[in-house]
């Protein structure tokens, strides 16, 4: 008989090699290919358990196969919530159980609206959004100034998207519903033509309405008419007051262009200076809140335009100035009317009875703003006066810099409040389109308008299965859709499902825990905080990732997943293990599978949800295995079965080959005796008898700790030593031929005993002396 050292070395030198000739055999081969072949159309843990060849294939993968025939117990541990504790896999001390069930995701994870990742995401992409919309002004302002110059006719104008755009808005005009025709005609006009239309059509539909808005005003103040009369007549005011604003904007729009009738351009530009001017401060001021491009030109309106007022009244009469002096004195709440700023720049902050010091309390607002103006109690200026100095003007006018975008601050602090509680209670996609707190915010933050969209398209937006190319969201080629998607998990039925994650929920955590055990098992509680403190930052920035590309831009997620892994980061560059990501899996000549330490790469790469390209892929929501289980159960098979089959002629070369797999995972001596096989191996390097394990576990565990240095384990050389003592001993203990050059490998005396002090210590150790 062949020694247990040869036999065991023959396999162990070129794991890989032995391993494809198991693989190769045809009866592993065959049940290996009918696992890869069904194990994803299993549904349920009755389909699993069920079909015997799959079960019992997984089963012997995870050295279970000695339970095969405990269903029950089996059906516990696959239906156990991992994330729980108290669950009963969690409670088993077998931690084969464990890892049994975190392979095959019966569980699944948890449906939520959005993940913490995807709320901060939306939050933060709202805040840019708004943080951006003054360069966004800029800029296209900045464009339309320089292009509009090069404009020579209207059907160009109109053929650009960008100086269209610039031009609606700027006047008001709705682009999802404008008539091409009209808006050419309104640009072609020219005030001074009789035929224009401008003259012919808009300027006679403004008095038609504004005659029919007087009579309609006229008869409401009658005394006999009725209650259902007077609501048609408040509604045709209304309807009146939109076309005449409509109107007005459209003659506003004919008056700041300079086209002729045909449409070409009148003399020189399409607009003077003065025009350009004011379609620019139009364009800056439509937005709804106020940019910086806003509050300059606000500034400037005011410093120019204040040195003209000479009461009060035309101060508070001047819509732009008064809320100007409103913002820049904080004056901007509800109870603040036109009234309260005239009794306050009317008032004397000196006099103890004044409207600020009785019905304002001496409100410190209202005392700067009338220290900021020289008007006089009855509202006028004092003769050769002017309404402010040059420094109160300055000083109003830092005010209203300092405070300009207070009042829009407030709203958004509101709107993200109201957000996160509305979406934490979102049940379905109705519910998203119909709670306007999510929807407006949600779409503001992607870029776009709430208003403007339609509840059916998001909707079919939001449902579509991003893992689907054909799926509607692609079918827009707009990335403002696909972020939206991408932001939410709702399910294409409409439900809350299960978040698309670079890893796993449980994944996370059992890399975090991985690396904790890695980076502390044999070192001080001071590595232990550390490990813990860098797993804090993982959690928290895993879940954030998008792509392989931002995984491998973090050197920190990089290092920790590495070393869960049990790979040195230093081993390996960023572009190979670019090229390890993306590597066939099921190819043995990739990239992947020709790493010296492959399994550890398949470990790592199959965590996580990247596909060959680096982009994150949703998994199917109905999926059994994890992607990751599946290359470990088939990875295992080969290694149980060919230990199993080295077991037939030779136990001790199986317990090797045991002993070498599980090592390197080692905490703790009570890990080496919780398990019978490693335990075995462990009494026979040191000459132990049977009886050992009958001691107190505690003091077995000394014992464990004082002869062997668990920490070495992982080095492959002492590794092979402790194995090759191992083997010999084995041989000398079951009366196996030894030849004498291996059993050097023992020690010179040619056998290891154990020492007669130790032999003492363990008789003092049962006896309790």
């Amino acid at each position: 008989m062949v020694s247990t050292y040869l036999d065991y070395n023959l396999i162990a030198r070129d794991m890989k090699l032995s391993l494809k000739r198991v693989s190769e055999q045809t009866i592993v081969a065959r049940d290996s290919q009918y696992y890869e072949e069904n194990i994803g159309k299993v549904a349920s843990v009755d389909e699993f358990l069920d079909d015997f060849r799959l079960y019992s294939y997984a089963m012997t993968a995870f050295g279970l196969g000695e339970m095969i025939d405990s269903v029950a117990f089996m059906r516990k541990v696959l239906e156990s919530d991992l994330s729980d504790e108290n669950s009963f896999a969690n409670k088993l001390t077998d931690e084969r159980y464990r890892e049994f069930a975190m392979a095959y995701s019966f569980g699944g994870g948890t449906a939520v609206t959005q993940t913490e990742a995807q709320l901060d995401q939306l939050i933060g992409l709202y805040n840019t959004g708004i943080a951006n919309l003054g360069e966004t002004q800029k800029e296209e302002t900045r464009y339309y100034n320089v292009m509009i110059d090069k404009v020579t006719s209207v059907d160009q104008l109109l053929n650009n998207d960008r100086l269209r755009a610039y031009v609606f808005t700027a006047f008001g005009i709705d682009e999802s519903t404008y008539s091409r025709q009209t808006i050419r005609n309104i640009l072609s006009s020219n005030s001074d033509d009789p035929d224009s239309y401008e003259k012919t059509v808009l300027s006679p539909r403004l008095s038609e309405l504004q005659a029919a808005k007087a009579d309609a005003q006229a008869r409401l103040q009658e005394s006999d008419v009725t209650a259902s009369e007077r609501q048609e007549l408040q509604a045709k005011i209304i309807t009146y007051n939109n076309s005449i604003a409509t109107v007005s904007k459209y003659l506003t729009m004919a008056a700041a262009f300079d086209f002729n009738a045909d449409g070409t351009v009148a003399a020189g530009t399409a607009q003077t200076a003065e025009n350009k001017q004011t379609t620019n401060e139009l364009y800056i001021s439509s937005s709804s809140r106020v940019t910086p491009q806003a509050a300059l030109l606000n500034k400037a309106y005011f410093e120019a335009t204040i040195a003209n007022i000479t009461t009060v009244d035309e101060l508070v009469a001047d819509a732009r100035l008064y809320d100007y002096i409103r913002t820049a004195f904080d004056l901007t709440g509800v109870t603040i009317v036109p009234a309260t700023i005239k009794n306050i720049l009317t008032s004397d902050p000196d006099d103890p009875g004044s409207y600020i010091n009785t019905i304002g309390g001496g409100d410190e607002n209202y005392i700067a703003l009338a220290n900021a103006f020289k008007f006089q109690e009855d509202g006028t200026l004092a003769v050769g006066d002017t309404a402010q100095t040059v420094a109160q003007t300055t000083l109003t006018s830092n005010r209203y810099m300092t405070r300009y975008n207070d009042k829009d601050d407030l709203a958004d602090e509101k709107a993200i409040s109201a957000y996160k509680t509305a979406v934490a209670d979102l049940t379905s996609v109705d519910d998203f389109v119909d709670t306007a707190s999510i929807y407006d915010l949600a779409l503001k933050a992607v870029g776009l308008d709430p208003d403007k969209e339609s509840a059916r398209t998001i909707k079919r937006v939001l449902t579509s299965n991003l893992a689907d190319p054909r799926s509607f969201v692609y079918s827009l080629k707009d990335e403002r859709y696909l972020t939206l998607a991408q932001l939410f998990n709702f399910t294409t039925q409409g439900e809350i499902g299960v978040p698309a994650l670079a890893q796993s929920e449980m994944q996370i955590q059992e890399t975090a825990k991985s690396y904790i055990v890695n980076k502390s098992r044999f070192g001080s509680e001071d590595d232990k905080t550390a490990a813990e403190e860098e797993s804090d930052y993982y959690t928290a920035e895993v879940a954030k990732l998008s792509s392989l590309d931002d995984f491998l831009a973090d050197t920190r997620l990089v290092s920790f997943a590495l070393e869960a892994n049990g790979i040195d980061p230093d081993s390996v560059t960023v572009d190979v293990l670019r090229q390890i990501f993306t590597s066939d899996l099921d190819d043995p000549e990739s990239v992947i599978n020709q790493q010296a330490n492959s399994a550890a790469y398949v470990s790592l790469v199959t965590s996580f949800n990247f596909d060959i390209d680096g982009n994150l892929q949703r998994q199917e929501k109905d999926a059994i295995v994890t992607r990751q289980g599946f290359y470990e159960t088939l990875d295992q098979y080969l290694h149980q079965t060919l230990e199993e089959q080295s077991g037939v002629d030779n136990p001790g070369v199986r317990l090797a080959l045991y002993f070498e797999r599980k090592a390197g995972s080692l905490v703790d001596a009570y890990d080496l005796l919780a398990d019978d096989a490693l335990a075995e191996v462990f009494r026979t390097v040191f000459g132990l008898p049977d009886e050992f394990s009958s001691m107190d576990i505690d003091q077995q565990a000394k014992f464990v700790d004082k002869n062997l240095d668990l920490e070495k384990l992982s080095d492959p050389a002492e590794l092979k030593k402790l194995l090759a003592r191992f083997a010999v001993l084995y041989d000398l203990e079951n009366n196996t031929a030894v030849d004498p050059i291996v059993s050097v490998l023992a020690g010179s005396s040619g056998s290891v005993g154990i020492s007669a002090d130790t032999l003492f210590t363990l008789s003092q150790l049962r006896t309790g002396g």
